[in-house]
């Protein structure tokens, strides 16, 4: 992973990272396989975002595609038709899509194909800003195959198990607009204002509290899975990152700042 604003690690081969702030834009680099995701590619993405969860200074990751036509195309059919061994980290595809302990937000800023694995990829992040000509779908039954990383379950919780089935057992392709309507869609852009649409919405979560960011993601992903509201209202007092907020010095930096009429100077711990 990158150290500064410029450059990525020689370690990543197909694909690049690099700081700005408090924000880590993170590049799947295979733009003549649009973007396809072959082992190397997953073991690099894994690393990069467990380099991102451990490292203070990074608040906010952001994840797109080299080029214009592909955020991700999922799999690489080819690579796994040739009979290489085919292997996913254990943090998932694409390093995101069993990460469930990852408290920081990650951003898919989506330019062009989302597809299978690509679109898991998507549906693992906490929010998906899209270019106007994007396209999602989950097309592995019309290749033999299921979306198990993680697609078959996150898309009827995220838009409704109807309009989820409509996707999934047709393999159907569905554009930026409709997305934004279905409501896995946050904002849709044109292609050139993408990644600076992605990070306006890095720019607004960095305004917050990354001790309160965490929490507050932690007691979501963690009370959806709750059996009701209230074991989710009652266990959230013992998830790890609520009670680091309330150890933090950002828990006194905000209302102070808030007293003396100023912006809060966040620690992050």
């Amino acid at each position: 992973m990158t150290t500064s604003q410029g450059g990525s690690d020689a370690s990543e081969t197909f694909t690049k990272s690099e700081r700005d702030g408090h924000v880590l834009v993170v590049t799947i680099n295979r733009p003549q396989a649009m973007n396809a995701v072959h082992p190397p590619a997953n073991f690099e993405l894994a690393k990069i975002f467990d380099d991102f969860a451990a490292d203070p200074d990074l608040w906010v990751a952001i994840i797109t595609g080299a080029g214009e036509r592909a955020f991700c195309a999922g799999n690489d059919l080819v690579y796994q038709a040739s009979g290489k061994p085919m292997s996913v980290p254990p943090s998932g595809f694409g390093g995101l899509t069993s990460r469930y302990d990852l408290t920081k937000p990650v951003i898919a800023a989506v330019n062009g194909v989302a597809m299978g694995g690509g679109f898991e990829i998507a549906l693992a992040c906490d929010l998906i800003i899209a270019s106007d000509n994007a396209l999602f779908a989950l097309p592995e039954p019309r290749v033999g195959l299921a979306a198990l990383a993680g697609g078959l379950h996150r898309l009827p919780r995220q838009i409704g198990l109807k309009q989820a089935m409509g996707m999934i057992l047709t393999g159907r392709r569905v554009s930026a607009a409709e997305g934004k309507t279905l409501g896995f869609v946050n904002e849709v852009v044109p292609q050139a204002e993408l990644l600076t649409a992605a990070k306006k919405w890095a720019a607004l979560i960095a305004e917050c509290s990354p001790m309160s960011i965490r929490a507050s993601k932690e007691a979501v992903m963690r009370g959806l899975d709750e059996p009701s509201l209230r074991a989710a209202y009652e266990g959230q007092r013992n998830y790890e990152a609520v009670k680091a907020m309330f150890r933090s010095e950002d828990l006194i930096e905000g209302p102070l700042a808030f007293a003396q009429k100023r912006p809060p100077k966040w620690k992050g711990k």
